[in-house]
């Protein structure tokens, strides 16, 4: 009768176990295709340097530099993850799909050092062609035990649609993320420092 009640006993908790971990599996599914995409680097090797898709392929290459402060502007903010994604150079949002979800084609994924520098290889932008909004690579940030958050996007000093009091009013906020392009050796090279808590714009 005990080794009943026993086996019993077992097969209601491997039950539960099972039911539990169903759920636990279907709430992760549902999540992935709504969680942000931050998190889709899968089981690349994040280190302080990546290279957007295609961009050996592009004609206005671009490298990006910069260091991630903390929000004192001064220490080097390590182990910090940075995404970013933009358009194609004719201004479209190539989108790819893996595993039901979309996803944008030209993204990339860095993870500060201990001096808090990254590097991207990617290439200029082009203007979303659906609006009258400036070239930009959208950026979001992922401190160390805390949620990832947008911050302001890259711009770029020599778009014509960054004039008269758009441009003012960028330069007197953050004129840090205006990339000022230098031509080196075959690419543009520019650069961006960031300070965190100083640029959030948007909580997921």
């Amino acid at each position: 009768m005990k080794n009943l009640i026993s086996l019993l006993s077992f097969i209601c908790l491997f039950l539960s176990f099972s039911i539990l971990q169903a759920q636990e599996n279907t709430d992760t599914s549902k999540n992935f295709k709504k969680r942000s995409p931050i998190y889709d680097y899968s089981e690349k090797q994040l280190n302080n340097v990546d290279t957007i898709p295609d961009f050996e392929s592009k004609s206005q290459k671009l490298k990006i530099t910069g260091t991630i402060y903390e929000n004192d502007g001064v220490t080097p903010a390590k182990n910090v993850m940075l995404f970013i994604h933009q358009t194609d150079e004719n201004g479209n949002f190539e989108l790819k799909r893996q595993n039901k979800k979309r996803y944008v084609h030209h993204r990339g994924w860095v993870k500060t050092d201990a001096d808090g520098t990254y590097t991207f290889y990617t290439f200029v932008p082009g203007k979303y062609i659906y609006s009258n909004e400036l070239k930009q690579i959208l950026p979001i940030v992922k401190e160390p035990n805390k949620p990832e958050y947008k911050i302001e996007t890259f711009l770029f000093d020599d778009d014509p649609q960054l004039t008269g009091k758009c441009r003012i009013k960028v330069e007197g906020t953050n004129p840090n993320r205006i990339l000022k392009l230098d031509k080196k050796e075959g690419l543009f090279v520019a650069k961006r420092d960031i300070v965190l808590g100083k640029e959030e714009t948007v909580a997921y």
